[in-house]
């Protein structure tokens, strides 16, 4: 197939323009401009048709908030097209002009060079449920930011509440609330209803989510990743559903990597330093794995949560997740005892635990 690649084409994409330009795979010659045209397939085709056909083009545009669809729609005319990680573009540091021009020119000569990552692009299905990963979390934020503000609203007034919130007691607590003034008693039942909504929206979003993956191909990896220690079903879903196929990171360090798990460098000579990390690649699960992390402070054991998700599991994978926890749980404590700041702790057990995420998530096949 490369070797009747002609062209490389690169595409600078924005929601109502995408510049062209392409250089000769054959030559070192600059590449040259071939115009802009609307967002549009039909426009881009008829401009890529000035090149040659579909299969002697090799054509790339940058990830960004427009998704996949002129990717899978130039696939589908059978253009070969890839998703360019905008983070590993290199740049000269002393260029201060940026157009869209250049953009497009730069990436059909990186592209021509072979010096481009190509990101994955997920199947329509995986990228449907990814995004209601996403919108749960987002209704746990605004649930989270609604608790909050009703909480402040009551300290303000000196209405604070020292139990456990949010459960029976606590309703109770918030229904024989009485103010003085009609104005407060009006703030506070917005504020409170707020929290109603967002609590409800919540639940429908944790039930959709339950029905949707009850069908979905990464349903088995799912439930293998649920039997380490606090990675429940909603830890597992996120994973996965960001992650999509473990088996396309060759090696776990490649996924610490990709997960920003990694500490930063800056060595040269004979000094070396080591920042923190790097926090690149997916924040989602970069923060259900530091949250998971936090649990392995405490002494191994299979607990009230854990077992039921052991049920059904072969015994090489519930070993593997014994000896996850063992491991890890050893290490927390070791980690601590050295002196080193909980933080720090947690961001290293985090790093070891996407390892053997990765070493799980790889033995499990997948239809």
């Amino acid at each position: 197939m490369k070797e009747r690649i002609k062209f490389t084409v690169g595409l600078d994409v924005h929601k109502e323009s995408i510049a062209i330009a392409y250089a000769e795979a054959s030559s070192r010659d600059e590449p040259r401009f071939l115009g802009s045209t609307p967002y549009s397939v039909i426009s881009v085709t008829k401009t890529l048709a000035r090149l040659g056909q579909p299969e002697e083009l090799s054509v790339v545009h940058e990830a960004g908030p427009l998704g996949y669809g002129l990717v899978r729609a130039l696939r589908e005319r059978g253009y070969m097209t890839e998703v360019i990680a905008p983070s590993r573009v290199a740049r000269h540091p002393a260029d201060r002009i940026k157009t869209d021009r250049r953009d497009a020119l730069l990436l059909a000569r990186l592209h021509r060079a072979g010096e481009l990552t190509a990101i994955v692009v997920p199947e329509p299905a995986d990228e449907a449920l990814r995004d209601l990963v996403r919108a749960r979390e987002d209704a746990m934020n605004d649930l989270k930011r609604a608790r909050l503000r009703l909480r402040s609203f009551l300290r303000h007034l000196g209405r604070s509440y020292s139990g456990k919130r949010w459960g029976p007691a606590h309703e109770r607590f918030l229904s024989a609330m009485q103010f003085d003034d009609p104005a407060h008693h009006i703030a506070f039942t917005e504020y409170r209803l707020q929290v109603r909504f967002d609590t409800e929206r919540v639940a429908r979003l944790d039930e959709a989510l339950r029905a949707q993956t009850a069908t979905w191909r990464f349903l088995p990896v799912v439930k293998a990743l649920m039997t380490l220690r606090a990675i429940d079903f909603l830890g597992a879903v996120t994973i996965v559903a960001e992650l999509g196929d473990l088996r396309r990171f060759p090696h776990p360090q490649d996924l610490m990597g990709y997960l920003g798990l990694v500490p930063g460098e800056h060595s040269s000579g004979g000094t070396r330093h080591q920042g923190g990390l790097t926090k690149t690649g997916n924040g989602h699960v970069r923060r259900i794995l530091i949250e998971a992390a936090w649990n392995y402070r405490f002494t191994p054991r299979v607990g009230e949560s854990l077992q039921p998700r052991l049920q059904g599991q072969p015994r090489e994978r519930i070993e593997m997740a014994w000896k996850a926890q063992v491991r890890l749980c050893h290490r927390f404590r070791r980690l601590r005892a050295r002196g080193l700041h909980h933080n720090k702790v947690c961001a290293a057990i985090a790093r070891e635990l996407s390892g053997f995420i990765w070493d799980i998530g790889r033995q499990v096949p997948i239809e």
